[in-house]
């Protein structure tokens, strides 16, 4: 993503190095970097700090303003990073407004693009990471929002029932772990999976993510 240099007030932890881990906890941060791969041109990302991985505590899940993938990226040790930067603009936590269907929407196969919601994704607490089918890519969206305006439903393989008539703002089980299909504006739909809260998949349940590409997207 290419965007004019940011001139924002900023509190810089220096150039990006292999040779030191960050001094404060930047999770919940919002940041800014440089980023040149290979030849090509310096790019300006910008975007939120969701998580730090336990296995590797250099890699960081970042969502980053314009793009609806969620990213896995060494901030303190990929080269490729240039002058990273914590912005002043830190992200409070806020509350799911309809909790109850947060949850019910987790582990289930939702219309939508079809899909499985998988969790509540951290620190951007309204939003949910969901993966596709055949398109492995985590994602987050705002699928409260979609399902409450009729844009998302629960598909009936999810539970081995018949689906259910929906009346408008009625709550229904969690769409988590559930395929889904999502009507684009233009008509189109995409089917998916929907993707409860990281914690909650369990150990048979991974997440992918590979660093030899522009900030590394995770798959699922």
């Amino acid at each position: 993503m290419n965007e004019d240099p940011i001139r924002e007030d900023t509190c810089s932890v220096g150039p990006s190095k292999p040779v030191s881990q960050p001094r404060r906890n930047i999770v919940g941060c919002r940041i800014q970097h440089g980023w040149k791969d290979r030849n090509g041109p310096v790019t300006q990302w910008k975007g939120t700090v969701l998580d730090k991985v336990p296995v590797n505590p250099s890699l960081y899940l970042i969502k980053y303003d314009g793009f609806d993938c969620v990213y896995g990226l060494e901030l303190n040790k990929d080269e490729r990073v240039f002058v990273l930067e914590v912005l002043p603009d830190r992200v409070a936590s806020s509350c799911i407004s309809d909790a109850h269907l947060a949850n019910t929407m987790i582990r289930k196969v939702v219309e939508h693009w079809r899909g499985m919601v998988l969790a509540c994704a951290p620190i951007m607490n309204t939003w949910l990471y969901i993966t596709y089918e055949k398109d492995p890519v985590l994602y987050m969206y705002q699928l409260l929002d979609d399902y409450k305006g009729g844009d998302l439903r629960i598909m009936s393989d999810s539970n081995n029932s018949p689906p259910a008539e929906r009346e408008p703002g009625e709550v229904v089980d969690s769409l988590v772990g559930k395929q889904v299909e999502y009507a684009k504006d233009d008509g189109s739909k995409r089917t998916g999976m929907a993707i409860h809260q990281v914690e909650a998949l369990g150990p048979h349940n991974v997440m992918q993510v590979y660093l030899d590409s522009i900030p590394g997207p995770l798959f699922v």
